[in-house]
Parts: structure tokens; C-alpha cells; sequence
């Protein structure tokens, strides 16, 4: 578990434009669009094998997935927290100062991971974006950023696409984006699968109440309550809103002035940032095909 000294210690680990095709004739030159890309075809919700809350190891690291997000050439990506393909010293906690392993990592997908053993293995991908990386590239300076950009993906193996759906288990959903926040009492939802727990899927789902957005922050960061405080392994996991609306991945643990909070990262700006930065053109977070349902 990454520490921190007063504030918080990190819950530890966890393209292309379509071308434009030109015909070209006896002294005259057309252009004719390429066709459009389908979107990809998910699993059954109840068949679905890796979805967001799968398992994710990374050079035996384990971390858990939040979201499914696409390209705009149907590729397939889970996302997980940037510090899970970390390769600092457990009390590192700035993404702009900290390496991690390089783009092309294998991160394989599974399922029952506990202490003793790694699981079933469900699929792999390959690491294709990492927050923490690209900071460092670009030579990023915003303070909250390097502090709470905590954003990766994985894309999945074109041979287990099919596997995948986007629905968060037990919840539902994600039915959007949540583009404001969170307010002193706001419900929100979660789905953590840390190793620690043994594989147990009933305690997985988690509710707890926000504390409000940080204040200086920019709105980079929310801490927040859960019933039981994401642990070690449930770096990355999903937090969605009382209408379903993704809110942000789970990064760090909090010490003080708030002992045992957990701090989510904000996913509007994550994902901005990504858009931006990452290379990945058409980037989008994908709904789930199953309701959301906030009852426990």
C-alpha cells in the first residue's frame, strides 16, 4: 500500500483516424470515405467474463478494473488505476515523479485471486495508456494532476473481446459520465475486488457516502466513505453516482484528516486527460447494457 505522510496513501497496485482512401483516374482523383467501424458486439451480461470489478495482475501486482472504454476503431479497453503499473517504492504518490512499466506490458484478466494463489486466468491485454506515463513524457507541472491523475488502460486482446461487457456487476449501469461533482451525503456505489478478500464475491459491492469534493483541488479528487474501505487490490474499482453516473476510480486511502476515507479520482478529467494525450482517437467510456440499480 503506497503511504503518505498527513494525507493519503495509495491503495497499491493496480488509433487511429480512419483513412481516407483516394481513387484515382485518367487525370482526375476522387476520395471515397473508408466505411464506418462497427461497435463492438458485448456478452451477454450473465455470460460476461471480464467486465469492470475483474481482477487485472501486472507483473504480479493485482489491481481491479472500473470501466470499459472503446476506440474508434472498436478496440476494447479496461481501465485501472496508473500507479497498479507503477514501478516506484510503496509511499510514491506523485504520478509525475514516479516511472511505470513500459506501453506493451502484458496485464492478464482473472478471477478468484487471493493470497495464495492468482486465479483463473480469464484473458490478457496489453498496457496502452498510463496517466502517470505520459506525465512524465510531457512533462506535466499542474500539482493536481500529479497528484490525482490516476488513469490507465488496458487493451484487451481482440481474441477476448467477446468476453467483455461494460455493465458494472451487481450495480448496473454506467448510464454516463458524471460531469459535477459530488456534494456532503452523496450516495455512491462501488465494486472492489481486492485478493485479500479471497475471491468472495459478496464483498465486493460496496456503498458509502461522499464527503463532499476537495476543496483546492480543482475537482481532480472526491473523498469519500464506504462501508468497508477499499484495501489493497481494489485500486482502480469503479465509483458511480445515485443514477448510475461514473464518478471516478479509487486511488488512494486517507490518513488524516479523515482516517480510513478513500480518495477517487475524478474520471471527467481523467478521461479528458486521455483523450488528449493518449494517441487513442475516438476514446469513450462504454454505457452498460444493464440498468442501474442502487439497491443493496
Amino acid at each position: 500500500m503506497k503511504t503518505a505522510s498527513t494525507t493519503a496513501s495509495t491503495v497499491r497496485r493496480a488509433t487511429g483516424a480512419l483513412a481516407v482512401l483516394a481513387a484515382t483516374g485518367l487525370g482526375a482523383a476522387a476520395a471515397t470515405s473508408a466505411p464506418a467501424v462497427a461497435a463492438p458486439t458485448w456478452a451477454p451480461a450473465d455470460q460476461a467474463t471480464i467486465t469492470p470489478g475483474t481482477q487485472m495482475y501486472t507483473d504480479g501486482s493485482q489491481c481491479t478494473s472500473n470501466f470499459v472504454f472503446t476506440d474508434a476503431s472498436a478496440n476494447v479497453y479496461l481501465g485501472y488505476a496508473a500507479h497498479c503499473a507503477g514501478m516506484g517504492a510503496a509511499t510514491d504518490t506523485n504520478g509525475c515523479l514516479n516511472d511505470s512499466v513500459p506501453l506493451g506490458t502484458e496485464v492478464t484478466f482473472r478471477k478468484g485471486g487471493s493470497l495464495i494463489s492468482s486465479g483463473t486466468q480469464l484473458g490478457s491485454g496489453e498496457l496502452a495508456y498510463s496517466s502517470w506515463r505520459t506525465m512524465r513524457d510531457i512533462g506535466t507541472t499542474d500539482e493536481n494532476a500529479c497528484a490525482y491523475n490516476d488513469f490507465a488502460l488496458v487493451k484487451v486482446d481482440a481474441a477476448d473481446v467477446s468476453k467483455v461487457n461494460p455493465s458494472i456487476p451487481f450495480w448496473g449501469g454506467p448510464t454516463g459520465i458524471d460531469t459535477d461533482g459530488t456534494a456532503a451525503g452523496d450516495r455512491v456505489y462501488s465494486y472492489g475486488n481486492s485478493s485479500l478478500r479471497f475471491g468472495l464475491e459478496p464483498l465486493s459491492p460496496k456503498t458509502g457516502t461522499s464527503l463532499g469534493d476537495s476543496a483546492g483541488d480543482e475537482g481532480w479528487s472526491h473523498p469519500l466513505y464506504t462501508v468497508t474501505p477499499g484495501v489493497p487490490g481494489d485500486s482502480g474499482s469503479a465509483f458511480v453516482s445515485e443514477s448510475g453516473e461514473a464518478i471516478g476510480t479509487l486511488s488512494t486511502l486517507g490518513l488524516a484528516p479523515l482516517p480510513l476515507s478513500n480518495n477517487i479520482g475524478d474520471l471527467q478529467r481523467e478521461l479528458e486527460f486521455a483523450q488528449q494525450h493518449s494517441g487513442i482517437a475516438g476514446l469513450e467510456l462504454a454505457l452498460g447494457t444493464e440498468p442501474f440499480s442502487p439497491l443493496l
